[in-house]
C-alpha cells in the first residue's frame, strides 16, 4: 500500500472503508458479514449509501413484498433521493468511523486496500478531504486550560479552513486570519453563500454599526466598507447606519434585512435597514401598515416570504409578547392576534421555523427571572399551545442563540443571573425531545449571553459557528461544531413509528388528526421490524424452502392483519369518546351559559334591592327628623299651655277677693268672659 490509510483522499478513502466493511465491489455484496458486525439499521444504512455512492440514484424495481429483506434494502436506498455520490461516500465513512473508530488501525494491518474496479457515474475528481478517523490520536487536539475548548494544531487538519474539522460534537476554536472584529454581544450574524456577516452590537455599553464578513473556506476575516446609497429595494431612501444591538439579520435575496433592535436615540417603531451585496449600499425599506413598536431583543424568524417578529423589550424597558408579520412581498405589518395562551412577555429568547408552519419559542427572561419553558404557535390557525417537553429539559437561559439543522434544533450559551448555560442541547422538533450534544467548562463565550450561532454548509457537511457573546468581558472569538449523523443524518434517511409516549407538536396542535393513517404508517413499520429482525437468521440458515418463508409470511400477515383490525376498533372507540366528549363540553358550556345568565339576573335584582333599600334609608332618615321636630313642637306647645293655665289661675284668683268686696260672685265674673 503506498501511504496510511488515514491519509487517504476521496474517492480511495471511500473504498478502503467499503473493503473493510465487507463491501467487496460486486454489484450484490455479501450481507452475512455485514449483518454479524453491524446493527440492522446501520447495516441498511451502509449497504443504501454504498450503492448511491458507486451506482447512483435507486432506478431499479421494488422488489416483491415476499422478500422483506430485499424490500428493506430498497426502500434505505431509495430514501437517499439524488443525493450525491460524494456526499454518500463521506456519509459511509463518517457512519462506519463511528461505528468503529478504529478501524483505521485494523484495516492497516490487515493490509486491505480500497477497491477501485467499481464502474462509477460522476466525476472521478472528488475534492480531497480529512474525515474523522482515529481523529484523537492524528489531529493532535489538546483541551484549552480555562474551558471545555478544543484547538486543532495540526496543519493538514486546518489547512481548508472549517471544512476540515473532523471532530464530531465538540467545539473546535480554529485559527481565524485577517482583521478581527472587535468584542461584542447583542450582534446579529448571518451567512450568505459561504460567508458569515456580522453587524452591530454591544462593546462597553456603546452601540456598533460595523459590518465584517467571515469567508467559511478561508477563515479570513474582513470588513465592509458599506457606504450610504439611493439604489436599493423599491421605495428606497436615504438613510444613517445608526449603531444598534439586539437586532436581527435576516437575509433575502442578494441583501441583509436588519430589523429592530435598541438606539440611542430610538425610533417609535421598528425599521427595516438593507445592505445590497452587490452594491454595497446600505438603505432603508419603506413599509406599509402599522408597523410594531421600537425594540430590542425581539426573534424575527423567517417563514416563506414573511417575518414572524414576537416579544422584545421596548426603549421604556417594557417587556412584550405581542406578534406581528410583515410580508417580504407586499412590505405590509400585520399585528396577528393569535388565540391560545401566548408566552409571557419576555426578550433574549429564540424561535424557529418547523416544516414551515410552527413557529417555536424557547427560554427568554424578564426582569425577573428566566425562563425554559416552549410555546408552539400554528402559523395556519395561529393558535398558541404549550406541549409538553421531553428528555434532558435545557436550564432557564436568555440571551442564548439557536439554529436549525433539518429537524433539529440547536441551542447554544445564554444563561440566567447567576452563571452562563454550559450545554449546547439540541431539540428534534418532530418529538420535542431534548439532548446535551456537549459541554464547556469555565468562563467561555460559548456559555455567554448575546453570541450568534449560524449554520453553514462546506463540503456537503453542516457546520455550527458562534461568535462574539458577553460573560464578564467582550468577546470576538470564533467556535465551530459539527454536528454528528446521530442528530442529523438518521431523522433524514430511517423510517419508523414515534413511539406514543412522545409527545409531538402535531398532537400539541391538532387532537383530532386521522388515526387511520397512524396506524398505516406503523403497521409499515413492524413489518419492517420484522423483516429486519429475521434479516440474520435467514441469511445465515442460507437456502430455506419457499414454502416455508411462504408459511412464515402469511402467519405474520394474518397476525399483523389482526392487530390492524384491533387498531381500528380502537379508532372508532377513541373517535366515539371523542364525540361524546365533545357533547359533553357542548352540554357544559350550554349550562355554563345559563347559569351566566341566572347570575346576571339576580346581580341586577341585588342591584335593585341596593337602590331601594338606600332610598328607604334615606325616609328613615327624614322620618327621623320629622319626629325629633314633633317632639320640639309638644314640648313647646306643652309649655305655652302650662303657662296659659298659669296665668288664668292667677288672674282667677285675684278676682275672687275684689269682687267679694265690691259684692260680686266668681260665677258673674264667668259669665262677663263668656260674654267678651
Amino acid at each position: 500500500m503506498a501511504r496510511a490509510i488515514s491519509g487517504l483522499a476521496y474517492p480511495d478513502r471511500f473504498y478502503a472503508a467499503a473493503a473493510y466493511a465487507g463491501f467487496d465491489g460486486s454489484p450484490n455484496p455479501s450481507n452475512q458479514d455485514i449483518a454479524s458486525r453491524f446493527s440492522n439499521d446501520v447495516a441498511l444504512i451502509l449497504y443504501a449509501l454504498y450503492q448511491q455512492a458507486t451506482v447512483g440514484p435507486c432506478n431499479v424495481p421494488k422488489p416483491s413484498l415476499w422478500n422483506p429483506v430485499e424490500l428493506g434494502k430498497w426502500r434505505s436506498w431509495q430514501q437517499l433521493g439524488n443525493m450525491v455520490s460524494t456526499e454518500a461516500m463521506r456519509l459511509f465513512v463518517k457512519i462506519l468511523e463511528e461505528e468503529e473508530p478504529g478501524w483505521f488501525s485494523q484495516a492497516s494491518n490487515s493490509g486491505l486496500e480500497p477497491v477501485t474496479d467499481v464502474q462509477m457515474n460522476h466525476n472521478s475528481n472528488v475534492e480531497p478531504i480529512i474525515e474523522n478517523g482515529n481523529s484523537f490520536a492524528e489531529t493532535m487536539t489538546i483541551a484549552a486550560e480555562n474551558g471545555g475548548l478544543v484547538e486543532t494544531q495540526d496543519k493538514d487538519v486546518v489547512s481548508e479552513g472549517l471544512g476540515s474539522v473532523v471532530i464530531y460534537d465538540q467545539w473546535i476554536s480554529p485559527p481565524i486570519t485577517g482583521q478581527r472584529p472587535k468584542g461584542r454581544y447583542e450582534h446579529a450574524a448571518t451567512v450568505i453563500e459561504d460567508k458569515m456577516y456580522i453587524h452591530g452590537g454591544n462593546h462597553n455599553g456603546r452601540y456598533l454599526s460595523d459590518l465584517h464578513v467571515l469567508d467559511l473556506r478561508s477563515c479570513t476575516w474582513s470588513k465592509v466598507e458599506d457606504k450610504i446609497g439611493s439604489k436599493s429595494v423599491e421605495p428606497p431612501s436615504t438613510v444613517n447606519i445608526t449603531p444598534c444591538a439586539g437586532h436581527s439579520l435576516i437575509p433575502w435575496e442578494n441583501k441583509l434585512l436588519s430589523i429592530a433592535g435598541h438606539t440611542k436615540d430610538p425610533s417609535e417603531t421598528i425599521r427595516v435597514k438593507t445592505f445590497d451585496l452587490q452594491t454595497g449600499t446600505w438603505s432603508m425599506l419603506k413599509t406599509y401598515g402599522k408597523a410594531p413598536v421600537a425594540r430590542g431583543g425581539q426573534s424575527v424568524t423567517l417563514a416563506g416570504t414573511t417575518l414572524v417578529i414576537f416579544g422584545g423589550q421596548d426603549a421604556n424597558q417594557t417587556l412584550l409578547n405581542d406578534l406581528h408579520i410583515l410580508d417580504l412581498e407586499t412590505l405590509t405589518w400585520d399585528e396577528i392576534d393569535a388565540v391560545g395562551v401566548p408566552p409571557s412577555p419576555r426578550s433574549g429568547h429564540a424561535a424557529a421555523i418547523h416544516a414551515e408552519r410552527y413557529l417555536l419559542i424557547f427560554g427568554g427572561g424578564s426582569h425577573a427571572t428566566c425562563f425554559n419553558d416552549l410555546h408552539v404557535l400554528d402559523l395556519q390557525t395561529m393558535e398558541w399551545s404549550r406541549p409538553a417537553q421531553q428528555g434532558e429539559i435545557p436550564v432557564p437561559r436568555a440571551g442564548h442563540a439557536g439554529v436549525t439543522v433539518g429537524e433539529n434544533w440547536f441551542i447554544v450559551g445564554g444563561g440566567d443571573n447567576k452563571s452562563g448555560a454550559l450545554e449546547t442541547v439540541v431539540l428534534n422538533m418532530s418529538t420535542l425531545a431534548w439532548s446535551v450534544v456537549t459541554s464547556v467548562e469555565g468562563r467561555v463565550p460559548l456559555a455567554s449571553e448575546g453570541l450568534s450561532l449560524v449554520v453553514g454548509s462546506l463540503n456537503g457537511e453542516d457546520i455550527l459557528i458562534s461568535f462574539g457573546g458577553y460573560n464578564g468581558r467582550y468577546n470576538s472569538e470564533v467556535n465551530v461544531l459539527k454536528p454528528s449523523h446521530k442528530s442529523t443524518l438518521q431523522p433524514k434517511i430511517m423510517e419508523g413509528p414515534v413511539p406514543d409516549s412522545v409527545s409531538t407538536i402535531h398532537y400539541a396542535t391538532n387532537p383530532t388528526r386521522d388515526l387511520e393513517s397512524e396506524f398505516e404508517a406503523g403497521r409499515e413499520g413492524k413489518v419492517r421490524e420484522i423483516a429486519m429482525d429475521n434479516f440474520e437468521s435467514m441469511k445465515s440458515k442460507g437456502e430455506g424452502t419457499s414454502e416455508h418463508i411462504l408459511a412464515m409470511l402469511k402467519a405474520e400477515k394474518e397476525e399483523l392483519e389482526s392487530s390492524f383490525r384491533n387498531e381500528q376498533f380502537l379508532s372508532v372507540q377513541l373517535k366515539q369518546e371523542l364525540a361524546d366528549a365533545e357533547a359533553r363540553n357542548t352540554d357544559i358550556y350550554k349550562e355554563l351559559q345559563s347559569v351566566r345568565g341566572q347570575l346576571a339576573s339576580e346581580q341586577s335584582r341585588c342591584f335593585k334591592l341596593e337602590v331601594d333599600v338606600a332610598e328607604l334609608r334615606q325616609k328613615v332618615q327624614t322620618m327621623e327628623t320629622l319626629q325629633r321636630e314633633l317632639e320640639l313642637l309638644q314640648r313647646q306647645k306643652t309649655a305655652s299651655e302650662q303657662a296659659a293655665l298659669n296665668s288664668k289661675q292667677r288672674q282667677g284668683s285675684g278676682g275672687g277677693v275684689w269682687g267679694w268686696l265690691a259684692g260680686s260672685s266668681p260665677e258673674d265674673d264667668d259669665e262677663a268672659e263668656n260674654l267678651i
